[in-house]
This record gives structure tokens, C-alpha cells and sequence, in this order.
């Protein structure tokens, strides 16, 4: 760093001894001026003249009131335009001092408002420029009367710009500040919903296989004596079963891996392409299911495929766990309009102390189901059915926030 740019950020951190050397330099301008006489006889320069002690002693009280300028802007100008009327009444010759109330007012201009500058303006660059023509000895119209008129209006005019550009560049400041917490605001809120989505997704896997598992391991334990051929059967499905549960886990998990982590998940989403393999499992573990889907040819957004999917997948987990052993199935998945309506039925009689309904006994499905559907946009309804069972229906759009963010832009 430059001997200059230390010496900037000495006084830039130091505003008082930054003032005093500006104070210093504008007493030495106005000495240095007292000395010239523009009146002079000869036609080609100025002549010289020396000052009064009177005069002297106002540039320096002048100069001495600018230390406080930006501590006290409007009595530091009030002070400096006392000092100059005075010079302005008594001086023959005049001496400068008229300058110390331009720094003066230029200071006011650039830390208050706009209206104030423009009283305090008028009114100082008025008393000054008419108490110089009114008492001065030369004419009116000398230009020593005219330039007193315009430096404190220039003086007022640069100080308020300098104060509009620094309120355009705070407000520059503060938007971009705005825009960088936003952003922050906005990463950890994506950040809590990537790790609520991936928590959902464990629940489902876990909850649907676990619960297939121990179906499939009570059923083995029952015919382990007397039926070793079916015992044998269920502990494959058992087998698949648990298989299953730890691919899908495998796969999810994988989605927390950092980027240069090995073997990152290249395994598809579910979706409702692999409803068949999914009622295929409950059909092993016991439950009849019967499905109505219609326009199966017809491809849904990602994110509203997923959803349809752990939907129906934690549906029928929960009919497997509280709807009894002789209970039965309906799915249903049709595409109306814009939405695509899920609905799973069953007829079983459930324990609700025991359930997920309501989130009885501190089960999270139905909540999942919930969340999951309301993060697209859509509505899911769960409760008893008239006459016996429980119904789960889910509308869920086609054209949802998170569709419209996965489908490609158009050419």
C-alpha cells in the first residue's frame, strides 16, 4: 500500500483530524487571499494589500468552527455566516471569510435532506449575497457581490448531489445485502426441504418392507412345523422382501453422497410404472389387491409420479399393519382433468390407538402422505369409510410448482 492510500484510510478512520486539516487548508486559502486587492489601478493584475487584524481574526474563528463541521453541521453554518456578515460590515477591504461559510453549507447540503437545503440554502446564500451589495463600498453588482452569490449556491447544489449519490449507493448496498440473505434464506430453505423429502422417502421404504418382513416372518413361524414347504416360501419372500428394502435404502442414501463420493445411485425414481411389482409384494405377503389404473399410457412429471407412487405404497403398508388379516384392497388411479385422483379403499376393521389415522400412536404415514401431496399443490383426504374400512384419496396436479420446475423449457 501507497504512502497516499495509508494516509486516505488514516483519515478516512479519523473524520475529526481529517476536518482540522481541511480547516488548516481553507485558513490558508483565506490568507492568502486577503493579501490579493482585485481593485487595483493597474489594468493587467492585482495588487497587493494586507489585512486588518479585525479581518484576521474572523478567518481564523472561521476556520476554527469548520473543526466541528460534521459533529454540528448547522450551528458550525450558522457561526461561519455570523463571522463572514460581520467581515461583510466592517471590512475595508474585505477578507475572504466568505469561504468558511461555503464549506459550511456545502456540509449541510450533504448530510441533511433535501428540504433542508433548500431553506438553509436560500437563506444564507440571501443574508450574505444582499448584506455584500446593501453595505459593501463598491457597487451592487461588483463581482465580489456575485461570486459571494455563487459559491454558496454551487456550495448547496454539489452538497446535495453528493448526499443523493450516497443514499443511491447505500440503497445499492442494502439490496444487494437484501439479495445475498435471500439467497441464504432461500439454500437453507431448499436444503430443509431436500432433507424432509429424503426422510419421507426412508419412512416409505422402511415402513413398507419392514412391515412386509414381519408378515412374512409371523406367517413362517405359524406353518414352520407343519408346513415347511410354505415356511420355506415365506421366508423367500422374506428374503426379497429385505433385498428390496436395502436396494431402495442404498439408493436413497445415496442421494446424501458428496459429489466425488463412488457409486452414486443411477437407479430411476419409483413411479407408477412399477405399481404391478409393488401390489406383486402385498399380494406375497397376504393381501388381496385389486387396481383400476386408467390411461396407463399417458407419463406424469416426476415429481407427481414419485408422489402417486409412495402414496399408494404407504396406503397399502398401512392396510397390511392395522387392517386385519382378512382385509382386501382397492386402488384406483385416474387421470381427471388437470389432476390425477389416488385413491386406495380397503374394508378391514382398524384399531385407531394403533393406527397412523391422525397420527395415532405416534405413526408418521399418513403425515408423509401429506406433506408430500401438499409440497406439489394437491389435496389428500383420509378417514373411516361408511359401513367398515378406511379410504385414502389424493389429488394430485399435473401442472404443480415442482412439475413446472422438472418439465424441459421449450425451445
Amino acid at each position: 500500500m501507497s504512502t497516499l492510500q495509508r494516509t486516505r484510510t488514516w483519515l478516512t478512520a479519523h473524520p475529526l483530524a481529517l476536518d482540522a486539516a481541511l480547516a488548516l487548508g481553507v485558513l490558508t486559502c483565506m490568507l492568502a487571499g486577503s493579501f490579493v486587492d482585485p481593485h487595483a489601478q493597474h489594468p493587467d493584475k492585482w495588487g497587493t494589500r494586507t489585512p486588518d487584524a479585525v479581518g484576521v481574526t474572523l478567518m481564523v474563528l472561521a476556520a476554527a468552527a469548520l473543526v466541528a463541521r460534521r459533529r454540528s453541521p448547522l450551528p458550525v453554518l450558522a457561526a461561519t455566516s455570523a463571522l463572514t456578515l460581520t467581515e461583510l460590515v466592517t471590512g475595508d477591504p474585505r477578507a475572504p471569510v466568505a469561504m468558511a461559510a461555503v464549506i459550511a453549507l456545502y456540509t449541510v447540503a450533504s448530510t441533511t435532506d433535501r428540504p433542508t437545503t433548500w431553506r438553509v440554502g436560500l437563506l444564507t446564500m440571501t443574508a450574505l449575497t444582499a448584506t455584500a451589495m446593501l453595505v459593501g463600498p463598491a457597487p451592487w453588482y461588483d463581482q465580489e457581490n456575485i461570486g459571494i452569490f455563487a459559491w454558496t449556491g454551487m456550495a448547496a447544489t454539489a452538497g446535495d448531489a453528493v448526499r443523493s449519490r450516497r443514499a443511491f449507493v447505500a440503497a445499492i448496498r442494502e439490496r444487494a445485502e437484501r439479495a445475498e440473505r435471500t439467497r441464504e434464506e432461500e439454500a437453507r430453505r431448499r436444503v430443509a426441504e431436500e432433507r424432509l423429502r429424503i426422510a419421507r422417502d426412508l419412512h416409505d421404504v422402511v415402513a413398507h418392507h419392514i412391515a412386509l418382513v414381519n408378515v412374512q416372518a409371523g406367517v413362517a413361524a405359524h406353518v414352520m412345523d407343519k408346513r415347511p414347504d410354505q415356511a420355506k416360501e415365506a421366508l423367500a419372500h422374506v428374503r426379497e422382501a429385505s433385498r428390496s428394502a436395502l436396494g431402495e435404502l442404498r439408493a436413497t442414501v445415496g442421494l446424501l453422497r458428496q459429489s466425488g463420493d463412488p457409486e452414486a445411485p443411477t437407479e430411476p425414481a419409483p413411479g407408477l410404472t412399477r405399481l404391478g411389482e409393488l401390489v406383486g409384494t402385498f399380494h406375497s405377503a397376504g393381501l388381496a389387491v385389486d387396481v383400476v389404473h386408467a390411461d396407463e399410457g399417458s407419463t406424469l412429471p416426476a415429481a407427481v409420479d414419485l408422489a402417486a407412487y409412495r402414496v399408494i405404497q404407504e396406503a397399502l403398508t398401512n392396510v397390511q399393519k392395522h387392517a386385519g388379516t382378512q382385509a382386501k384392497a382397492e386402488v384406483s388411479v385416474v387421470r381427471v382433468g388437470p389432476n390425477v385422483e389416488i385413491t386406495v379403499l380397503d374394508n378391514g376393521a382398524r384399531n385407531v390407538g394403533t393406527s397412523d389415522a391422525d397420527g395415532a400412536g405416534g405413526g408418521h404415514g399418513l403425515l408423509g402422505m401429506r406433506e408430500r401431496v401438499t409440497a406439489l399443490g394437491g389435496t389428500l383426504t383420509t378417514g373411516p369409510r361408511y359401513g367398515g374400512g378406511f379410504r385414502v384419496h389424493a389429488i394430485l396436479p399435473l401442472t404443480s410448482r415442482t412439475a413446472r420446475a422438472e418439465a424441459p423449457a421449450r425451445p
